[in-house]
């Protein structure tokens, strides 16, 4: 069974940085692509930031220059490092992982979390 766990949220100050984590869990065969979305109140879940196997990113307009997102491939874990944070960008982050098992490939999301830009 696969488990992703994600932390890192927490309350940071306009202009400030945090550093989402995400870990993948599980008897996994295979990891292609790592990616993050977001939903703040009353909007639809919207992607953030994915990259890919090997290694190509691509990111939402709103967040670049802004954030990255590199992975490291040896402990299935991808991050989000945000910096120069704007209230806008106040949402529950999720990552979302396409992997396969011995069973199949299919995506898997995080249980989310919470990020809060506000002095």
């Amino acid at each position: 069974q696969v488990q992703l766990v994600e932390s890192g949220g927490g309350l940071v100050q306009p202009g400030g940085s945090l550093r989402l984590s995400c870990v993948a869990s599980g008897t996994i065969f295979s990891i292609y692509s790592m990616s993050w979305h977001r939903q703040a109140p009353g909007k639809q879940r919207e992607p953030v930031a994915v990259i890919t196997s090997n290694g190509p990113t691509n990111y939402a307009d709103s967040v670049k220059g802004r954030f990255t997102i590199p992975r490291d491939n040896a402990k299935n874990t991808v991050y989000l490092q945000m910096n120069s944070l704007k209230p806008e960008d106040t949402a529950v982050y999720y990552c979302n992982v396409d992997l396969r098992t011995s069973a199949s490939r299919r995506t898997y999301w995080g249980q989310g979390t919470q990020v809060t830009v506000s002095s």
